[in-house]
């Protein structure tokens, strides 16, 4: 086995959000609309002032609880 993380891009491609480097910056504005489109899915209430972490694992967690993750 290699220590190139370019020889297995899909076990690098993933990281937990607590470990992002710019995990607490303002979300994105990708992620902002899909997580309202999860939210209103779902009747649950928009924050439109997560992190980029927090809206990853919100995002994770609403398409769990939907069926679509």
């Amino acid at each position: 086995m290699t220590d190139n993380p370019k020889s297995q891009p899909q076990g690098n491609a993933e990281k937990d959000p607590e470990n992002w480097v710019t995990g607490d910056e303002k979300m994105t504005g990708a992620q902002a609309s899909y997580l309202k489109t999860l939210c209103e899915e779902a009747g649950e209430e928009f924050d439109d002032g997560l992190t980029k972490a927090e809206a990853s694992e919100r995002i994770d967690a609403l398409k769990r609880e939907s069926g679509r993750g």
